[in-house]
């Protein structure tokens, strides 16, 4: 279904060549999604970059994140701090369109890798530079990992307030919401040089990134000056705020305004509860979410996942079942989307890899290559490389 060894490519992004000068998720994430999307992405790296460590079956290096950040790309192994090494990364950055790295700019500077060197040498370069600080600030050389970048940017004291511990979430979302943001960004240098003509540096700072992805909601009262109210979105910082059991298993039951809730109580036969005030106004009233919500927790074990799926659909009231990782490729709604599907690598055998989620029309995105073993396209590249000179 997939060849690891495919040239050819597809996709709204073809033609456009991105080199991957990053490590660990943020970086690799991106350029991932830019392959999808039919760039041809080469991935620099050394042995000893971070997303290759961990748990493998069949090769060291190849582990689950790797399988899961670096499809679609070539990869050249480089040792950066060697000169003549060196020298070959700058050669084949001169070919390129994009660049995205998270190295910090002391390195890139001592590399010869700062943005003012390189553009020097290809000024249409789009530059993407990823950091946990703005380079202007005190904290630009700080090491920061997604659980500082949470810290830092409201997201632990938003769970502190909801949930009474000050815990991080449990995803990795700030190297994920960031690596979003260096590819619609890095589409939009690109947009700008088709009409200017010219690159230009973009800055990724990801605690800036992912405090204006948090304020959207939970800067609330504070949004005006003086304040109307306290900041974190009610809904969300309500303890109410939780999937409920059904008769055998977990759902999102989400009751929004009076009539979802007198149609959801109906429909669990209590239709005293249908008549009660709070769901009979205009609007629910924020002092009320906590305590109706625990009412439809009261009242939703009473039938089973797919009855409520199914009620919840005829009254347009948002619910879905809480999805198990360890059986999401049983999921129907998974499965036929293809969201998760069984291949074959070359290396390791049987893996799950996760779908293209956008659909294109004229240009759908593909998986032409499954991650590629460190250093699995050096010869390739630049055998390519020198018949371009």
């Amino acid at each position: 279904m997939m060849d690891s060894t495919a040239q050819n490519t597809t996709g709204p992004l073809d033609g456009v060549r991105v080199i991957d000068l990053s490590t660990v998720v943020m970086g690799p994430y991106a350029a991932q999604i830019l392959g999808d999307l039919g760039a041809d992405v080469i991935k620099i790296e050394s042995p000893s970059d971070t997303v290759r460590l961990g748990e493998y079956r069949n090769t060291r290096g190849m582990t689950p994140l790797n399988l899961n950040v670096n499809r679609n790309k070539r990869s050249v192994s480089l040792n950066l701090k060697d000169e003549a090494a060196r020298e070959q990364a700058l050669t084949l950055i001169d070919t390129a369109d994009v660049l995205i790295t998270n190295m910090r700019h002391g390195a890139l500077d001592r590399l010869g890798l700062a943005y003012s060197q390189i553009a020097a040498r290809n000024p249409r370069l789009v530059y993407a530079h990823a950091q946990g600080f703005r380079s202007d600030s005190e904290r630009a050389g700080n090491a920061a990992y997604d659980e500082t970048v949470q810290a830092a940017s409201g997201l632990v004291d938003v769970a502190n307030r909801a949930i009474g511990k000050p815990v991080y979430l449990p995803t990795i979302l700030g190297d994920k919401v960031s690596a979003l943001t260096i590819v619609y960004s890095v589409l939009a240098a690109l947009l700008h040089r088709s009409k200017a003509g010219a690159g230009q540096h973009v800055e990724i700072p990801m605690t800036d990134t992912v405090l204006a992805f948090n304020l959207v909601e939970h800067l609330a009262g504070h949004v005006f000056e003086p304040p109307v109210g306290s900041t974190g979105f009610p809904l969300s910082m309500a303890k109410g705020h939780r999937a409920v059991p059904t008769r055998d298993g977990l759902a999102c039951v989400i009751p929004y305004g009076p009539q979802n809730f007198r149609d959801f109580f109906n429909s669990a036969g209590r239709t005293d509860l249908a008549k009660d005030p709070r769901v009979n106004g205009e609007a629910i009233a924020d002092a009320d979410i906590d305590a109706l919500m625990d009412l439809v927790e009261e009242c939703s074990p009473g039938l089973t996942t797919e009855e409520w799926e199914r009620i919840c659909a005829k009254h347009s009231i948002p619910m879905a079942p809480v999805l198990e990782l360890d059986r999401a490729g049983e999921d129907p709604y998974v499965r036929e989307g293809h969201l998760l599907d069984v291949v074959e690598h070359p290396s390791e055998g049987a893996i799950h890899t996760v779908g293209i989620p956008v659909r294109f029309s004229a240009t759908p995105g593909s998986i032409r290559r499954l991650a590629p073993l460190p250093g699995q396209h050096t010869d390739e590249v630049f055998r390519e490389l020198a018949t371009r000179r």
